[in-house]
């Protein structure tokens, strides 16, 4: 799986509706998986990670409703609920299940795309109060320090946005344009300084950094285990 891009799954018994969105979602850089029904769909999430679930409610077997109250029960995983049924009362059960929206048919798929990139985003902002532990080190945005053994390291305003995408990216590879866009510096240099200042207060070798590493020709990525 290509990394750094959300994994969909599309229920709907309706192959016409699930090749459309398919295709379209695609098209948008995102990857997509289908099931034809309820059974289906637990055998695919029982074996891969998703970051949404586009769910229609009017399935045979087991219905939309029943099967966001299984998954909901079981993993956090967010659900954008497909329905034909328009009235309150409908879209009122769904969301009380523990669905994060719901979109009436028909619908444009530009429509439902948004509704994807806002739950998405929504979920990959970290929370700032949290602290957030990289190897050995304990990052605190929210006091803006670094702990690492018995050592405490601050950070400046420049460091904690580029930690800050990076702890809610993980993986993903930072050109110097995206971190000197980001953290407002634009000289190459003072990017690289920056980088091994971090490094300096995250890693237990600097030298042969473990986490924040350089991906030579492309940027810099931050992993987390």
């Amino acid at each position: 799986m290509e990394k750094n891009k959300a994994h969909i799954l599309i229920v709907d018994d309706d192959n016409r509706i699930r090749d459309l969105l398919k295709e379209y979602l695609n098209e948008n850089e995102y990857i997509v998986s289908t099931s034809e029904n309820a059974e289906n769909a637990k055998t695919k999430i029982s074996h891969f990670k998703f970051d949404l679930i586009v769910l229609d409610v009017m399935m045979p077997g087991q219905n939309g409703y029943e099967l966001t109250k299984e998954i909901k029960k079981n993993i956090k995983i967010p659900i954008i609920l497909l329905t034909a049924k328009g009235e309150v009362e409908n879209r009122i059960k769904g969301l009380e299940l523990g669905a994060d929206d719901y979109i009436s048919k028909p619908f444009e798929p530009k429509e439902l795309l948004l509704r994807i990139k806002n739950i998405i985003n929504k979920n990959n902002k970290i929370n700032l109060n949290n602290k957030h532990l990289v190897g050995n080190a304990q990052i605190d945005l929210n006091k803006m320090n670094i702990n690492l053994g018995k050592k405490n390291k601050k950070i400046n305003l420049s460091e904690k946005k580029v930690l800050t995408e990076m702890l809610s990216n993980p993986g993903k590879t930072f050109s110097r344009e995206e971190i000197a866009k980001i953290s407002g510096i634009t000289q190459e240099r003072s990017i690289d300084v920056m980088i091994t200042r971090l490094r300096q207060k995250i890693e237990n070798n600097p030298k042969n950094p473990k986490y924040l590493q350089t991906i030579r020709g492309s940027g810099y990525v931050l992993w987390i285990e």
